[in-house]
């Protein structure tokens, strides 16, 4: 599994010849200004929740790839109403996709598109196939239910958790999540896009190192891969 990491809570992971792009926001993010969205290819694109610094390009980045969107009821709904084919999902319900087995999770937060109508109840998905497995969080408080997470699903190799606090938890709580979700190699997100969610990287790091898990913190653009040994 080949992750890029594109700013915020943007993620590229390409998996059994699929590539699965994760809340893409683009247009109006200033800290990955350098990337162009029009470059960016997907056949499915997952989306956590509706906030517009999570959903800002799926419409447009879902029409010129004719990716499939994947999210709960409320977002399915939106993407067919502006001309997108998309699956709909809801928390604890699992399904079978070219790239594997995509399950949707809780999540704690709120989900509003920007012009206020109703986004659904937010959530993260667990993918796994014979490549590894994975979760990404999305924005989301510390919860107990992750840890139903390591008995419902294979064993993670990687997760992407949010660590910019204010409006997700910081990066102690998801050191903890990490704990739960019995997960060792962290992928850090929602963090330093605006200055609400400013972290002291040197120290997220020691705060996971204290617990022996190692968060990763990828420059925007950069990638990592992952298999079912690391």
């Amino acid at each position: 599994m080949k992750v890029t990491y594109y700013g915020h809570a943007t993620f590229l992971v390409e998996t059994m010849g699929k590539k699965l792009l994760f809340d893409p926001f683009f247009t109006g993010n200033p800290i990955n200004e350098g990337i162009n969205h029009e470059d960016i290819e997907a056949d499915f694109i997952l989306l956590t929740h509706a906030h517009g610094d999570h959903s800002a390009d799926a419409i447009s980045i879902a029409k010129r790839t004719g990716a499939l969107l994947i999210s709960n009821y409320e977002i399915h709904n939106w993407a067919k109403a502006n001309g997108v084919e998309a699956h709909p999902m809801n928390h604890g319900g699992k399904w079978e996709f070219d790239f594997g087995t995509c399950k949707y999770v809780n999540a704690i937060h709120t989900s509003t598109f920007p012009d206020g109508t109703n986004g659904g109840q937010p959530g993260g998905f667990v993918i796994w196939n014979e490549e590894g497995c994975f979760y990404h969080a999305g924005d989301t408080a510390l919860t107990l239910d992750m840890k139903l997470i390591p008995m419902t699903c294979p064993s993670l190799n990687f997760a992407i958790l949010p660590i910019g606090d204010n409006f997700t938890m910081g990066y102690k709580d998801a050191s903890i999540a990490a704990d739960f979700i019995e997960c060792n190699q962290i992928i850090g997100c929602h963090f330093d896009t605006f200055g609400f969610i400013e972290i002291d990287k040197k120290r997220a790091k020691e705060v996971f190192e204290d617990r022996n898990k190692n968060l990763i913190l990828l420059d925007i653009g950069s990638a990592l891969e992952f298999n079912k040994t690391n």
